[in-house]
């Protein structure tokens, strides 16, 4: 099968396209015909340097495609069953590939609404959003949230999620986008590049951050007495727990997991028309350079996708 790996860290041009053997589904695992693969800032991370990994490793973390067999122990999947997921993280998962084996609980069935491309952006930013705003900060009716580049891959999901939630959505994005941000079901939405966010945005109960750098300190500042800053960012900025506890906040470094549940959960809001994954750009497997640049350059709305069949 065809597949994208790497000999040494460095930046896109390191990536290539190799033929490999296909995998085979192990006990309680099932083997997954990719039919496209989502492009998450983690990979441009691990290319890079290695990651959490500290090694090389065949990137990709979510997919969505159709299973071709089953191992030992698995029950609730078939051949033929079209399902979307992230598995193994912080494992290597590879799923730039044309196969990937997955534990089957790390996956659920796709939404029919949704096509493989869309279902593709939606495993690790979905789940990301979903465990940082209702596992992490449980975001109650009425409470006030704010997502930093609500726009994003993650932002724009977190958006809507913390609607579905009941909560009061206040984005930070550049003006281009802050239509967009709007449409996904936003309260506010600030611009950052001419004033100054923690000027403008008071008394919040969660602020979802995965930008980090300033953006920690300076969130802090928007929280009310017990609120919660969840960061994306970087474990190196633990000391936010710290500074947020002698504010009388919260604040936690958070990474995502696994998760049939959270999947489902994402599933049924797809379902229920409460849930979009916006798609900015679709690439073949092969564009795979192509695709991390433009990840890196920040300019996407939405998610950026590789398509393999």
């Amino acid at each position: 099968m065809r597949a994208i790996g790497q000999d040494v860290f460095g930046g896109p041009e390191v990536l290539r396209v190799l033929e490999v053997d296909r995998p085979e589904p192990a006990t309680s695992e099932v083997l997954v015909r990719v039919h496209a693969t989502g492009v998450n800032p983690t990979d441009l991370w691990h290319r890079s340097t290695g990651g959490l990994l500290g090694t090389s490793v065949r990137l990709g973390w979510d997919m969505s495609g159709v299973v071709e067999a089953v191992g030992l122990g698995v029950t609730w999947l078939r051949p033929g069953d079209e399902v979307f997921g992230m598995p193994r993280l912080p494992e290597a998962a590879g799923t730039y590939a044309e196969y990937v084996t997955s534990p089957a609980r790390h996956l659920a069935r796709k939404p029919a609404r949704l096509s493989h491309v869309e279902a593709a952006g939606l495993g690790l930013a979905g789940l990301t959003a979903w465990q940082a705003l209702v596992d992490t900060a449980e975001v109650q009716p009425g409470q006030r949230v704010l997502v930093h580049a609500a726009a994003g891959g993650v932002g724009h999901l977190a958006v809507q999620i913390a609607k579905a939630r009941g909560a009061y959505v206040v984005g930070t994005a550049r003006p281009a986008k802050h239509d967009f941000v709007r449409h996904l079901g936003a309260d506010d939405v600030v611009d950052y590049t001419t004033v100054a966010f923690e000027e403008v945005v008071r008394d919040v109960d969660v602020v979802l951050d995965p930008i980090g750098g300033e953006y920690g300190p300076r969130s802090l500042r928007t929280l009310r007495p017990g609120g919660f800053l969840v960061s994306l960012a970087s474990p190196a900025e633990a000391y936010l727990a710290a500074e947020a506890e002698r504010q009388n906040r919260r604040a936690g470094f958070m990474i995502v997991q696994p998760d049939h549940g959270g999947l489902r959960a994402l599933a049924d809001l797809v379902e229920q028309g409460r849930l979009r994954v916006a798609i900015d750009t679709v690439l073949p497997l092969e564009e795979v350079g192509k695709a991390h640049e433009f990840s890196a350059s920040g300019r996407a709305t939405g998610k950026i996708v590789l398509t393999v069949v």
